[in-house]
């Protein structure tokens, strides 16, 4: 069905909030408050009374469940400590799926599953508490609902995508005047930006700032194109540092704010990431999400998946075929054009075996961090359009996935120049401050494909003090996903790593922290030695995190045919375009890209007739 994105709930579901589903597990521990048993009572489902029970997912929650005899009376969220926006489907649509259907055989939402697993863990331990039958309330769940009647809708411009670089498009078409579309097959709207760190690269030339990193756009343009091995398209690289301060001032004026100063991200090569107040990637789509609510003229349909592209009699492009989330067709027609903003495929295992030709497997033992809607959906409906794909091989991996799933969630470090990367026999490996496919090539190479991140209290100088994905090093370590030492041989017991390999790497590094000297493998970035206690480390492993080649556009995000021509009406912006990155992407040029490209076919888009 058709929904209006009114107040999409990134900060609130119900009172609350859940966070990134990747990682964690599910664990519960219980209390109990019963009313007092009655003659009735024996003879029904339940217990009548109120349970609560803890579960942890990413980060601890307690829910609350209430029933009487033989009702599931409500399912309450008591308290959590997670990031808004990334999971508030799971606690919108569990708890009330578990009372519709008075049971428990309720599936996890796609992109959500160990929030949701963590929201069911509390309430079967809540009505076990309740002398329930578990098994028969797993058995119940919801009925199938029945299929819509089918839709046919007219537009100006039908986005297909509802991730950074969709709605960035969807705003500036509509800041143009053109009412828009979205089709977003997921039940949630922000793709892979919302899971992301939030670094966003910009330089603001002139300012104080570049000055005193001593940046400019020829150098973000140099590091881009070079470090890309002078793959990318030199007029779209130069568009995406041209304008990637002016999108930064265009998400300021929308309300979105940053953190003082820049920092280094991993593979950034330089300190011109900003980081937005908002935590991970929310705070684009709090800023897209407020302006649509404030100015209409945008309509979000979730869960409706595009299966067909169209092109009208005269070979334009104007029409999207989808399936809605009962089964049902919905066919949108587009007066001015289509955006593609369908993401990567970095989630599609088959697929990215198929191209990959440069790193030795991607098979289904390489996790990614992507979400689990970046399968590439979008790659034959433009095929059939007669689309050009270019590099598709240029996938890029790096080294910070979670052991367990992949995901960037639980990465302990800051920045790129306070910390250092160690393997299993306690040893540094690579340049840390370097290319994002060089330092994964070299953890390959490692015992287990294994590192360790090493910093000290610098980064955390209190237990509360938070990562780029809103999660405390206390809460890191609680959960076991990092480790402490009051000295450097208890953090390498800890590791399980040998103390004397340990503590010559941090002397090595701590060396040319103060010469300032490049070293042994080529780092130059420092900023302060390893050498304040508490130190703390963090298990990461190679993932699969960008898809860089894709669909050939042009300067103004025209999809072309193999002939270079551009397809009439078909526009894209993106992870699904290709050409813009190269071999190697510049860590943070990714979310630069969502919103100078989003913003580029947006506006041609609403140009064209």
């Amino acid at each position: 069905m058709k929904k209006k994105l009114i107040a999409i709930g990134l900060s609130a579901v119900m009172g609350f909030s859940l966070a990134a589903c990747s990682g964690g597990g599910n664990t519960a521990t219980t209390t109990a408050a019963p009313l007092e048993t009655t003659a009735a009572e024996a003879a029904g489902l339940f217990k009548a009374g109120t349970y609560t029970a803890k579960a942890t997912g990413m980060k601890e929650m307690e829910v609350e469940v209430v029933v009487t005899d033989n009702e599931i009376v409500s399912v309450t969220l008591l308290s959590h400590g997670e990031t808004p926006g990334i999971s508030d489907m799971a606690i919108e649509v569990i708890p009330a799926g578990i009372i519709t259907a008075q049971g428990l055989g309720i599936d996890a939402v796609s992109g959500a599953t160990i929030t949701s697993g963590a929201i069911l863990a509390a309430v079967e331990d809540c009505l076990t508490q309740a002398g329930a039958d578990i098994t028969a309330l797993k058995s119940k769940g919801l009925a199938a609902a029945a299929q819509e009647a089918d839709q046919e809708l007219e537009t100006d411009i039908i986005v297909i995508g509802a991730g950074g670089a969709g709605l960035a498009a969807a705003v500036t078409a509509n800041q143009a005047g053109a009412n828009v579309i979205v089709l977003e097959k997921m039940p949630k709207i922000g793709g892979n930006t919302i899971l992301a760190g939030g670094a966003l690269n910009a330089v603001d030339e002139g300012s104080e700032t570049a000055a005193s990193t001593n940046d400019s756009v020829q150098k973000h343009y140099d590091q881009t194109y070079e470090g890309g091995d002078k793959q990318g398209d030199p007029e779209l690289v130069q568009i995406l540092v041209e304008n990637a301060w002016d999108g930064v001032e265009w998400l300021q004026d929308m309300g979105m704010e940053f953190q003082e100063g820049v920092f280094t991200v991993t593979g950034g090569m330089w300190p011109r990431a900003h980081k937005p107040v908002d935590p991970v990637g929310t705070g684009f789509f709090n800023t897209y999400s407020k302006y649509i609510s404030e100015n209409g003229g945008v309509e979000i349909m979730l869960n409706t998946e595009a299966i067909e592209i169209q092109k009208d009699a005269s070979g334009k492009v104007a029409t999207v075929v989808a399936v809605g989330e009962t089964g049902n067709k919905v066919i949108v027609h587009a007066s001015k054009a289509v955006i593609v903003a369908t993401g990567g495929f970095g989630k599609n295992v088959e697929f990215r075996q198929e191209v990959n030709t440069l790193w030795p497997t991607l098979d289904e033992t390489v996790k990614s961090t992507n979400h689990a809607g970046a399968t590439g959906d979008a790659i034959p409906m433009l095929k059939a359009l007669g689309a050009e794909f270019i590099q598709l091989e240029n996938i890029q991996l790096l080294p910070l996935g979670d052991p367990e799933t992949g995901s960037l969630s639980g990465n302990i470090e800051h920045d790129v120049e306070r910390r250092i990367f160690i393997n299993k026999e306690g040893k540094r490996f690579v340049n840390e401050g370097g290319r994002r496919d060089e330092m994964t090539q070299a953890l390959f190479e490692q015992t287990d494909n294994y590192m360790w991140i090493v910093m000290d209290s610098d980064c955390y100088p209190t237990g509360d003090v938070k990562n780029n994905f809103n999660e405390s090093i206390d809460e890191l370590i609680a959960q076991g996903r990092a480790v402490k030492g009051d000295t450097l041989e208890e953090l390498a017991e800890a590791m399980g790593v040998p103390a004397e390999n340990l503590i010559a790497a941090v002397d090595g590094f701590n060396a040319s922290v103060k010469s300032g000297e490049q070293d042994e493998f080529g780092r130059t970035l420092y900023s302060t030695p390893i050498d304040t206690a508490p130190f703390y480390a963090g298990a990461r492993v190679p993932t699969v995190h960008h898809t860089m080649g894709g669909v050939r556009i042009n300067a103004k995000t025209e999809v072309l045919d193999a002939e270079g021509n551009p397809i009439p009406g078909l526009y894209a912006a993106g992870e699904v375009t290709g050409g813009i990155h190269g071999a190697n992407r510049l860590g943070g040029n990714a979310l630069t890209d969502t919103v100078v490209f989003g913003r580029i076919a947006g506006a041609q888009a609403a140009a064209n007739n």
